[in-house]
């Protein structure tokens, strides 16, 4: 298992072009790990709105009583794709923003199930 440095770092190397990566943790929405590419990107805040993202998911699904797991959330913006890619016991997620005419959703994705197995 990679540690949050680690998987920010490898993210990275991949996708050099992103516009912000973070390991948030789940419980506190705070950012374990992050890189911005962009000076003015403020990855606390966005970490702790994406955090309200994935709990208000877990609270649904509970709601609903389904017998099931949040593996990722993928939101589309209007030049942008913003991709939550949860740790299997759920206590981290990976945060991924990147510009969608630069990189393309299924580059993203693989990049993050590849980069995605945190400690």
């Amino acid at each position: 298992m990679a540690s949050p440095k680690q998987t920010v770092q490898a993210i990275l190397a991949e996708l050099p072009t992103l516009l912000a990566v973070a390991v948030v943790e789940t419980e506190t929405g705070m950012p374990l790990a992050s890189h911005a590419n962009i000076a003015d990107f403020d990855i606390e805040t966005a970490a702790a709105y994406n955090t309200e993202v994935v709990k208000a998911k877990l609270k649904a699904i509970q709601a609903l009583k389904l017998n099931q797991t949040v593996q990722d959330i993928l939101l589309t913006l209007t030049d942008q794709l913003h991709l939550l890619k949860l740790s299997s016991d759920g206590s981290q997620f990976v945060y991924l923003a990147v510009n969608s005419r630069d990189t393309n959703l299924a580059q993203a994705r693989q990049i993050l199930k590849a980069h995605s197995n945190l400690s």
